[in-house]
């Protein structure tokens, strides 16, 4: 697959539910200033892309993105993949079609929020003109990033995406599903997902919610007080991959995505690490539909939906509740 492939499964569905996909591709991201997709991208054959679909009804009172990660393949870059470790990397794009299937669905069933499907389509590949250890690039965010290692180039592209989620869309939940690290399955095994969040209580709701549904899901720690620092850089404001790989390196590539939407930002931001699940052998198994349907059930018209999420409504909220008061966690 590469991202033609991919972009036209995004149009089907689009064509499916009648909604007409965005679409910023090659050098039109680098001109508006993706520079972690473009960067990413920009040495494959077929040339990378953000797309979006938008599901905005009548009457919705807040809105969320679902970001996901679509490398199609993952050579690694000029920091490149052996040859046992390259085999399977067609899978990288786990979290972006975990989120397109997800998306359907939800909408399908009747979703009463605003819902913005966000694809950061990449081949991570080799050539000429292909991202270089050291390279600095400057990404959606504003923010610059030393390249120190091309093979971490999930976070990359999707830090592009949330920083377009929360610029552009206005979300107030953004949440990124991705095959982000190698780490993921050593931290949560290989049958749950690792979640990381700068809400408890949604951290709580994954956990119950994959319970639920199935799509086991399992805490990362989050402190970006402490761990952040492994990406300090003398000549950027961040380099992309960690000093110290023993300083749970999955819970730090998760805080390089959300330092592009910053710490202090007030929505919910939640990241869910889906390496090792999202495949058994060389087979797919689709984790992360059912996680995304069961964890925003109460935002959908489905009666079973409603049932199984574990996250209540706005008037559920008990007053002078500060979290569970604010519009932006309206559904915790």
């Amino acid at each position: 697959m590469n991202t033609d492939d991919f972009l036209e499964e995004i149009k089907k569905v689009g064509k499916e539910l009648g909604i007409a996909p965005t679409i910023i591709r090659d050098e039109e991201l680098k001109t508006r200033g993706f520079g972690g997709i473009y960067g990413v991208g920009k040495a494959a054959l077929h040339p990378p892309a953000l797309a979006v679909l938008s599901h905005t009804p009548d009457g919705a009172t807040q809105t969320i993105a679902w970001v996901g990660k679509g490398i199609v393949y993952d050579t690694g870059g000029l920091s490149i993949k052996g040859k046992t470790t390259m085999p399977g990397m067609k899978r990288d794009c786990g979290g972006a079609a975990a989120i397109l299937g997800a998306f359907r669905a939800a909408v399908m069933q009747g979703f009463k929020d605003s819902l913005h499907a966000v694809f950061c389509l990449a081949e991570n590949s080799v050539g000429p003109n292909a991202t270089r250890p050291d390279d600095i690039h400057l990404l959606y965010s504003g923010k610059t990033v030393e390249i120190n290692n091309t093979d971490a180039e999930g976070r990359l592209v999707l830090a592009d995406g949330v920083s377009y989620a929360c610029k552009d869309l206005g979300a107030d939940i953004i949440l990124d599903m991705a095959t982000l690290t190698g780490a993921q399955g050593i931290a949560t095994g290989k049958y749950h997902a690792a979640v990381l969040t700068n809400s408890a209580e949604w951290e709580a709701a994954c956990v119950e919610s994959g319970r639920k549904c199935g799509d086991l899901v399992h805490p990362l720690v989050y402190c970006p007080e402490l761990h952040f620092s492994e990406f300090a850089s003398a000549v950027a404001d961040m380099k992309n991959s960690v000093a110290d790989r023993d300083n749970s390196p999955s819970s730090c590539a998760g805080l390089f995505i959300a330092s592009h939407i910053g710490f202090d930002w007030p929505g919910v931001w939640v990241h869910l690490d889906i390496a090792a699940p999202v495949h058994a052998g060389e087979r797919a198994t689709g984790f992360g539909v059912a996680l995304l349907l069961a964890l925003f059930g109460r935002a959908s018209e489905d009666p079973l939906l409603n049932l199984v999420s574990p996250l209540g409504c706005e008037e559920d909220a008990q007053e002078g509740d500060t979290e569970r008061g604010s519009k932006r966690r309206r559904l915790v």
